[in-house]
């Protein structure tokens, strides 16, 4: 079942199908050149797979790891396409995490002033969150983010089978954003969050990836799940899709969290589990007494340690900051949220309520 994206000339389809990668050819327009940009945690079978049904395939492989979302491969990217004779015709296949969305998107956007893009998401990250909405963008200076457009993509293609390959950590981690979706918009998605016993899974290790392949119920859960987030997320974007107001509910627990993964680019913390982290100061007591149970049922922190001067100052260098402010995502009831501004003295206190003591239980650093 497709779900649609409506941006007027800009509006996209988003294929959520088992088994779709294996079809690609029914859903893409691969008689071209396609720069397919993927990363060496992806496996290869999918690369392959894919360039298989295209008529002039490039694969353009990054190494795994958000350090590596920078200009350096961004114009890797572009030096590839560029000897390869690709024009305006031809497009960018983005087969991977948000990584490789952000960097194929962001050269999609760039390259002759825009290729076509597609994104096949194969992260529950990428698949919940950052496959759709049009944000592309690479790290400067430290900096999450802080060079890029908005740049839309032509289809995406969610294909839930392709998660097997997936780690619990990285399934949890992915998740988060989709239960960020859920605190602000929608109590019955957090219902699911609260009851499903599927994610309760044994206690692991930062670094620990090895899982085993879950009963099909897991993964028609998590395809649930994965259309829910999808529909919130769409239905924001075609309000704002640039960000200029109701957009800004999306980066809930993005404000700490980032601030938080500005110190671990080296991927000691995922993207997801900084942002579950995030949430935590952003939500009453009556809502963290709900959220934090959850966190720890999918094996996220709750607490961490780094240097909080660092975490506040990368805090203020993010891009939605204004004259040493920025705008925060609050919630004192599931299912709604407000915005407000908060200085610098706030934010350290927001952080400081995450960003200290021991890593949490289930990491045992």
């Amino acid at each position: 079942m497709n779900q649609r994206v409506n941006l007027g000339e800009k509006s996209y389809d988003i294929v959520i199908e088992k088994g779709s990668l294996s079809r690609v050819r029914d859903y893409l327009q691969l008689d071209r050149k396609v720069m397919i940009v993927t990363d060496d945690g992806v496996p290869e079978e999918y690369s392959r797979l894919l360039a298989e049904n295209c008529l002039e395939p490039v694969i353009c492989r990054i190494p795994h790891g958000e350090e590596n979302k920078d200009l350096r491969h961004f114009e890797m990217i572009l030096e590839e396409m560029l000897s390869h004779g690709f024009g305006r015709k031809d497009c960018v296949a983005a087969l991977g995490g948000g990584i490789c969305g952000d960097l194929a998107g962001f050269a999609a956007a760039s390259y002759m002033r825009g290729v076509d893009f597609y994104n096949l998401p194969t992260t529950v990250l990428a698949q919940v969150d950052s496959s759709i909405g049009g944000k592309t963008a690479v790290n400067l200076g430290g900096i999450k983010n802080v060079v890029g457009a908005f740049y839309q993509p032509k289809k995406v293609l969610i294909d839930v089978d392709v998660l097997k390959s997936l780690s619990d950590r990285l399934i949890y981690a992915g998740l988060a954003e989709a239960l960020k979706m859920a605190v602000t918009f929608d109590e019955d998605l957090f219902r699911i969050f609260e009851k499903e016993t599927l994610f309760c899974g044994e206690k692991t290790k930062a670094g620990e990836e090895d899982s085993g392949i879950k009963p099909p119920e897991f993964y028609d859960q998590l395809e649930l799940i994965i259309r829910r987030a999808l529909k919130i997320k769409g239905k924001v974007v075609e309000e704002d899709e640039k960000e200029q107001g109701l957009r800004k509910v999306l980066n809930f627990g993005h404000t700490v969290g980032h601030g938080i993964e500005s110190q671990c680019l080296d991927g000691t913390l995922y993207h997801g589990e900084c942002v579950a982290l995030g949430m935590i100061p952003m939500c009453s007591k009556e809502i963290r007494d709900r959220l934090i149970p959850v966190l720890r049922k999918m094996n996220l922190a709750t607490e961490c340690r780094m240097d909080l001067d660092k975490v506040v100052e990368a805090m203020l260098h993010d891009k939605k900051a204004e004259e040493g402010r920025v705008t925060i995502v609050e919630t004192d009831r599931i299912g709604s949220f407000h915005m407000r501004y908060a200085d610098a003295a706030e934010l350290r206190e927001k952080a400081a309520m995450v960003v200290k003591g021991e890593y949490a239980y289930e990491y045992g650093f």
